[in-house]
């Protein structure tokens, strides 16, 4: 492919058909070729930790990095950069082109089900992390695709839903991370979102797509919709956006084409897009990355150190009060107890989620580096808080002998009463249209299904399954379609009978059913086969084109009473107890928001006997955003470990025994209650009228809240521990010059005795303002690395964004004259530093 494309030349080389052709998708993850011109087809692909590549169903393995909450508790601007080039070169690894990702969307609520994508509730952390991953990532020639523009805050009502948000707030909090993103980093592509904001549906809104991305921020690349996030056809074209996804085309192709005919749009109207699309395209050729090739991924040692680094320092210690942290070598006996210790739960649920190359459980790198100092590890899971009972993938085979399962696929019915409910499987079926086998037993089937079976199809899936431990199996199953799951041939779970609708398959699949098999035997061989038709599915309209799903999970039947006494036996014979309890990718997902702040089933019952049972427990919460802690006065050591990704267990060993000191601070506020959080009650489906969501927390998002409202949260924004300790001395501000820039310079010493990493942050009070302004802002950052006793001079430059809000009937952004204070600090209520500032002349500005 030649590097010299030239937009312009080749323009003139297209037909109105071509131009109408490039403006939608060319299935999921490619844009449309125009080969007699010289256009190729880019490749996209999820997601903001990882890259999956093209498919969904028995997708390609990719290295998973700590979800973006985790990324964000590190304020390590290098960190972010290095994780961004790392995803360039598992994106290049895959063929891939365009990275969509980061997400940048703010965080009113704990509940948000993709509160664990974004980097941070503060504009200035967000959209400073999100920068150094941009510049990482395209430093390697793929685009990213900062996203979701704008106001994409909750999942409730997601392609409806109207954000009704001051224009102050909109520009303060929600559009910042974004506009900092594009001032520092030049993301190739901006992704909308799905959602209205103030009545507008952001892919037809001209003037946040156009009048402020475009004209005001000076944005040069290609805005495109989100997934099937266009619902207009002349109104996005004329409000600036570029491209449809995915394709085939809903709101554009033919419907483009009578648009054209009725002089609704214009020719010119296309060309300004196309452009747009092509200057993508050529960024694409210019990467060097090739066109249709195979996917592979990239595992290296280099790329497991960046990965290990990533997820410990996406770990932060919020208590340790009796010292227990780090472990040494006098814990001989060391249980580890809890529902994600054993499993790895590397990401939360939805684009996020991903194949990993492979991964370490909690129980996992504990287990290595108690050895490493001579102890024993027992272990047990406590409680069980899963949604839906874990995957079956380690105990399933072919009857041939390998990993996995057997699909087989018919355009037709193979057999008369091939959905039959009766006890024993039917009779033999007809010659399958086309097969495959899978090593998972959850299958998406959106994807890399050969193009000779119909979307209306028949299904048989087929494995045989050998538990590992004795006793009663629980089963379950949802689907997208109607299917019967049959045990050792007798049906075991019916949802072929009028199928209850649930959320699975991002809202399009059934309920989740479960039975038991009673008294199996570990180690024999039972044939599990699902037999599944998706002509319901698909005659109901998905939004998504698919050949429907099967999602088959199991687990040994726990009796929580047996359970919870026989984790308190463990606790009390043991030196220490780490306790791993958290959520997974099941309840923390796009397509849905948490209803509640909790965690699950009987966590909170077993954290309590735990600690009953044995004072000396490290609780590890595992979360993407803030639960509720009603055990935290009890609880001496408490470490926060976010979704980790490959290296979770590992990097969490490294923190616990020391290897490593701890230095991540919280990018969230973690409230105390549901009800304390900025956003409530107006949230989710119990906070919507009339479809619309009220903003009525303004600019007081996050700590900015509690800070107004006086209202201690759980723990602070900025909060985090380490095994040392650290003085802040010899602040200095210089005076602010005529363009508003100043700096700030200050001392810290390590004033322990073991290395370690402090996050200084500077936040700025304006307390003369016109306006109510927050009671401080986190204006500026830096992770500082010092040995014991070693002290180290940091300088932090500032400009009027610093010192500004904006002032939306002036329609301007405004920095008034006169003192402003800035505090240094540990967290947001820790200040350890206090100086002043004087601005001698107000300054206004517009845009960048």
């Amino acid at each position: 492919m030649a590097v010299n494309f030239d937009i312009e030349s080749v323009l003139t080389k297209l037909t109105v058909a071509d131009k109408v052709k490039l403006l939608s998708g060319l299935g999921w993850w490619n844009t449309e070729p125009i080969p007699r011109a010289g256009v190729p087809s880019i490749k996209l692909s999820d997601g903001p930790n990882g890259i999956r590549g093209s498919y969904f169903f028995n997708g390609t393995p990719s290295s998973c990095f700590p979800c973006s909450t985790g990324l964000g508790s590190s304020f390590d601007v290098e960190l972010a950069r290095r994780v961004g080039e790392a995803l360039g070169d598992e994106a290049r690894a895959k063929g891939v082109h365009v990275l969509l990702a980061p997400t940048v969307n703010t965080q009113r609520s704990p509940l948000g089900g993709r509160g664990f994508e974004s980097f941070a509730e503060d504009p200035h952390l967000n959209g400073t992390i999100a920068a150094a991953y941009i510049n990482g990532l395209q430093s390697k020639g793929i685009s990213a695709t900062i996203k979701h523009f704008v106001a994409n805050d909750q999942e409730y009502q997601r392609f409806s839903i109207s954000s009704e948000v001051s224009e102050r707030a909109l520009r303060e909090i929600y559009l910042k991370p974004f506009q900092i993103a594009i001032k520092n980093a030049n993301p190739w592509a901006v992704m909308s979102a799905y959602n209205r904001v103030n009545g507008l549906h952001v892919s037809e809104d001209k003037r946040l797509l156009d009048d402020v991305l475009r004209k005001e921020w000076g944005f040069k690349g290609m805005i495109m919709s989100d997934w099937i996030g266009v619902y207009s056809t002349a109104e996005s074209i004329k409000a600036g956006l570029d491209l449809e996804m995915p394709g085939p085309s809903v709101m554009r192709g033919r419907a483009l084409e009578r648009a054209l005919a009725a002089e609704k749009v214009f020719v010119r109207d296309l060309d300004v897009r196309v452009r747009k699309v092509l200057g993508l395209v050529k960024k694409g050729i210019e990467s060097g990355v090739p066109f249709d090739v195979g996917e592979g991924f990239v595992d290296t040692p280099e790329q497991r150190q960046i990965l290990r680094e990533a997820a410990r320092d996406a770990i932060v210690l919020l208590k340790n009060d009796k010292k227990l942290l780090p472990l040494s070598n006098q814990y001989k006996k060391i249980a580890v107890i809890g529902p994600n210790a054993a499993i790895a739960m590397t990401s939360g649920g939805g684009s996020a989620r991903l194949l990993s190359t492979y991964a370490t459980s909690p129980l996992e790198g504990i287990q290595a580096a108690a050895k490493e100092i001579g102890a024993e590890v027992t272990y047990t899971i406590g409680a069980t808080t899963h949604k839906y009972l874990h995957l079956l993938n380690p105990y399933i085979h072919l009857s041939s002998g390998g990993p996995g399962a057997l699909m087989e696929f018919w355009n037709d019915m193979p057999s008369k009463d091939f959905m039959s409910t009766t006890p024993d499987l039917p009779a033999p079926l007809s010659d399958p249209t086309w097969t495959t086998t899978t090593k998972s037993t959850d299958c998406f089937l959106m994807d890399n299904i050969d193009e000779k079976v119909n979307y209306v199809c028949w299904i048989k899936y087929s494995t045989k399954f050998v538990p590992n431990e004795d006793g009663d199996w629980e089963f379950s199953l949802n689907v997208a379609g109607r299917a019967n799951l049959f045990f050792d041939n007798k049906l075991l779970i019916d949802l072929s009978t009028n199928p209850e609708q649930g959320d699975s398959f991002f809202g399009i699949g059934t309920v989740d059913l479960r039975a038991v098999a009673p008294a199996l035997k570990a180690g024999q061989d039972y044939n599990l086969e699902i037999r599944l038709e998706n002509a319901e599915f698909a005659e109901r309209g998905s939004p998504f084109k698919s050949w429907g799903g099967i999602r088959i999970g199991g687990f040994r039947k726990i009796e929580p009473e047996v359970e919870l006494k026989h984790a308190v036996e463990i606790a009390s014979d043991a030196d220490v107890v780490v306790l791993v309890v958290g959520l997974n990718h099941d309840l923390e997902s796009e397509g849905f928001d948490r209803p509640h702040m909790d965690l699950p089933g009987l966590t909170d019952t077993l954290v309590s006997e735990i600690f009953k049972a044995n004072p000396n427990t490290i609780v590890v919460n595992q979360t993407g955003t803030p639960v509720t802690m009603p055990w935290i006065s009890e609880a001496s050591t408490l470490v926060q470990a976010f979704f980790g990704g490959n290296e979770l267990g590992n990097a969490l060993a490294d923190i616990l025994f020391g290897k490593v000191n701890p230095s991540g601070k919280l990018p969230l506020t973690f409230p105390q209650r549901l009800e304390d959080s900025p956003a409530y009650p107006s949230y989710g489906d119990k906070g919507q009228e009339h479809g619309k969501i009220l903003y009525n927390e303004g600019i007081f998002v996050g700590y900015r809240s509690y800070e107004i409202r006086k209202l201690a949260p759980l723990f602070p924004f900025g909060f985090g521990l380490s095994y040392t300790t650290f003085k802040y001395s010899d602040l200095k501000t210089s005076s602010i010059s005529e363009e508003g820039k100043f700096s700030v310079t200050f001392t810290i010493t390590n004033t322990g005795h073991i290395n370690g990493r402090e996050i200084a942050q500077v936040y700025i009070s304006d307390t003369q303002a016109s306006l109510p302004r927050p009671v401080k802002e986190l204006k500026a950052f830096t992770k500082v690395t010092l040995a014991p006793g070693e002290g180290k001079s940091v300088t932090l430059d500032l400009d009027k964004e610093a010192l500004g809000f904006y002032d939306d009937r002036a329609a301007q952004w405004i920095a008034e004259k006169g003192t402003f204070t800035v505090h240094v600090a540990a967290s947001s209520s820790d200040l350890r530093l206090e100086g002043s500032i004087e601005l001698r002349k107000t300054l206004t500005w517009i845009g960048l």
